[in-house]
């Protein structure tokens, strides 16, 4: 039997009946098999709810060939080749089912070994076996709404104008001036270790020490000042040594930088594109956002609907201080100009005193990076933090100092090696211009979105502190 139409289920279930032949591939959720009639859900990875199928045993009134062996050795967590006709559901929660005449199994799951028999499995157990977890509900719906804002972060920048810049993973300069960096190198390092002898980078691949990239920034910054708009979309590492819900050593940085942008324009740009990530998966992809608001956080959708269409209020570093100092209430984490704002104190901000999102500027330059530029009294960069209710931090950013003797000055007040940045001075003494960015950790932002409590279950396969399976 020939098939003219192969379908996904996302398709098939907004689909009315029909006398197509159509045929479905797609794995097996669930089964029940009676004498006269069995049903069984599919699902293919295309939608939260999958699509019911029926095969009728009655051959000589269905004229459906008996398919009992291979009923037989279907079981939850096999792939199939199912073919046959939309008809109308008699059930509650679907409209149309599948009406089989044709089953093939392609791939068995013998139920004594597949580890996912049960509907619903811990997070801790499933991240056990992250390559499966795919295939559950609450993961499948993690990664379509983590593509469709992909989508959305590519559509909004390409909308503008920007240019999608791939800055390199590996690099020879540490962005953040933090030292949390992997490195990386060819060299025998046990052997070394064996002889004692003093490492000698100029037999290194490079020449010199190299280290996996905690930002795409800085490159950003360089073709940002020869094509006035970029952004950066890939993979950036941090070594730090915390094993907790918000940390990954591996994840994924959005970092757009523009020339002839001050710190204002930077805000602006920031809290549309907030806005335009919320609107886009709410409107894109309500059945999986409602999924999250039913099972993982309640109320989610209608939160994230009033910060996508909110106005993002202003205040500086100094006036949230303050704030916080007078609040009517004591914070785990002492408040006093000059701190590094803790989450605890970024929720209140948001949650409490201007019930809603908020973007900070003007921090203290002792706590914020070398390449931030510095106000006119001496003591505070133009930096800024977009908080959002619920999370705190979703976006940090500056103006970047575009004034080279400044920016070397810098550089030496916090003791790094102004020779390892000569290029990026280079930006300064060449056709300098006024220019800002902000980076979104895109696995914050899935995890906000969705109301996932731990950032390893927002990402396919997390890395973290003591783990690298998968």
């Amino acid at each position: 039997m020939s098939y003219t139409t192969r379908k996904r289920i996302a398709q098939l279930r907004e689909t009315d009946p029909s006398d197509e032949l159509i045929e479905i591939f797609a794995w097996v959720r669930t089964k029940r098999d009676s004498k006269n009639v069995c049903f069984f859900e599919l699902n293919d990875g295309s939608s939260l709810k999958g699509l019911q199928a029926i095969i009728d045993k009655a051959p000589n009134e269905s004229g459906t060939p008996d398919l009992q062996d291979e009923i037989d050795r279907m079981q939850t967590g096999c792939s199939i080749r199912v073919a046959g006709r939309l008809v109308e559901s008699p059930g509650k929660g679907q409209s149309v089912e599948l009406a089989c005449t044709d089953l093939e199994i392609i791939g068995e799951a013998p139920a004594d070994e597949y580890p996912l028999q049960k509907k619903r499995h811990s997070f801790e157990f499933l991240r056990e076996i992250a390559h499966l977890r795919g295939r559950t509900n609450t993961f499948g719906a993690v990664m379509r709404v983590r593509n469709e804002l992909s989508y959305a972060v590519h559509r909004f920048f390409q909308d503008r104008g920007f240019l999608y810049i791939q800055t390199p993973i590996i690099t020879a300069s540490d962005a953040e001036g933090a030292g949390a960096l992997f490195q990386v190198t060819t060299m025998d390092l046990d052997g070394l270790a064996r002889s004692g002898g003093p490492v000698d980078y100029q037999h290194d691949f490079f020449g010199k020490p190299a280290f996996l990239t905690v930002s795409g920034q800085l490159n950003a910054e360089a073709y940002a000042t020869a094509l006035e708009r970029v952004y950066t979309f890939g993979p950036t590492f941090r070594a730090e040594h915390s094993n907790t819900t918000r940390h990954l050593a591996e994840f994924w940085m959005i970092e757009p930088e523009m020339a002839f942008c001050d710190l204002e324009c930077n805000v602006e740009l920031a809290a549309d594109f907030v806005r335009a990530l919320l609107s886009a998966v709410l409107e894109r992809s309500p059945e999986d956002m409602r999924f999250f608001d039913e099972r993982i956080e309640k109320g989610i959708f209608a939160d994230l609907e009033r910060v996508a269409t909110s106005t993002f209020e202003h205040m500086t570093y100094t006036d949230a201080i303050s704030a916080l100092e007078t609040a009517p209430r004591s914070f785990d984490y002492p408040v006093s100009w000059g701190i590094d704002l803790q989450t605890e104190h970024e929720k209140y901000l948001t949650d409490e005193y201007i019930k809603g999102p908020v973007v900070v500027t003007d921090y203290p330059k002792e706590i914020k990076a070398f390449y931030m530029k510095q106000n006119p009294d001496g003591k505070t960069v133009r930096a800024m933090d977009v908080l959002v209710p619920r999370l705190g931090e979703i976006i940090g950013g500056s103006q970047r100092e575009e004034d080279h003797d400044a920016l070397v000055t810098r550089i030496e007040e916090m003791g790094l090696p102004r020779e390892a940045y000569s290029w990026y001075l280079d930006l300064r003494r060449f056709g300098t211009v006024p220019h800002s960015g902000f980076g979104l950790g895109f696995e914050r932002l899935v995890r906000y979105v969705t109301g996932m409590q731990n950032i390893r279950d927002v990402i396919p396969f997390p890395r973290a502190v003591g783990s690298a399976e998968f």
